[in-house]
């Protein structure tokens, strides 16, 4: 069973640590999910991943936060996973030399969000952090924040998120958006099928093309099964997150 610390007051910041009951393995996967930053959607979406990564011998880590609806959005979201995270320097027995986020759809933004974060300016959200993420899986991630608001993915989910349109907050956005911070000192692994109906398969694609351009340790791994095969732990495409993740500890 996971043992569950929390990072604040409201019942929705806490994290779940998994521990091995295997022979341990290197790295921690700090689990973040998605339903585009929607209180309907909460942290059972990533019990089965963080369960499996478990029996496999790692550490995992389930992160649940503020949402859009329950106390959530821009910036008490980011602040949310960046204290889970930084949590993690308080649980006794941890090695904290390979964490590596993995996140899914508004997890993904998330996901790669945190592993930017010693580059944001020192007053942003989120700034100065505790833990360092050492890698970064996205699977099916919003990516490219303000691309994903003008082409209205999630309904108008982006600005739900951040609470204003783009051209009235832009530095909010800039600091919010994983595209704004290429290229990251740390590598990112973009998993997407291109049959994706929910988070489009150009976001992966763009960040791709600028990450590249720029210098990141970056690659665009496609898997297939659409939005949702990447949280099914009987599927290849999880396979295929759990094998980006394990190079990134190795």
């Amino acid at each position: 069973m996971p043992t569950r610390h929390s990072y604040g007051p409201h019942p929705d910041q806490w994290i779940d640590v998994y521990l091995p009951s295997v022979p341990r393995r290197p790295g921690v996967a700090v689990i973040i999910h998605g339903g585009f930053w929607r209180s309907r959607y909460d942290a059972a979406l990533g019990v089965p991943l963080a369960a499996d990564l478990a029996a496999r011998g790692h550490v995992a880590v389930n992160l649940e936060y503020r949402r859009v609806g329950a106390g959530g959005g821009y910036p008490e979201t980011l602040l949310d996973v960046a204290a889970g995270i930084d949590l993690l320097s308080t649980v006794d027995g941890l090695d904290l030399a390979g964490v590596v986020t993995i996140g899914h759809s508004a997890g993904g933004q998330l996901a790669v969000w945190a592993a930017g974060r010693p580059q944001l300016p020192a007053d942003a959200p989120g700034a100065r952090p505790l833990v360092t993420v050492t890698g970064a899986v996205s699977q099916a991630g919003v990516v490219a924040l303000l691309r994903a608001a003008d082409e209205r993915v999630g309904d108008g989910a982006m600005q739900d998120l951040m609470g204003a349109g783009a051209d009235e907050h832009r530095q909010e956005w800039v600091i919010a958006d994983p595209l704004a911070r290429v290229p990251l000192p740390v590598p990112v692994r973009l998993l997407h099928a291109r049959d994706d109906e929910d988070v489009p398969f150009s976001q992966s694609e763009t960040y791709l093309a600028l990450a590249s351009v720029t210098g990141g340790d970056v690659a665009l791994i496609e898997v297939t099964g659409g939005h949702m095969a990447l949280v099914d732990t009987t599927a290849p495409a999880w396979a295929a997150t759990v094998a980006a993740f394990e190079e990134l500890i190795e």
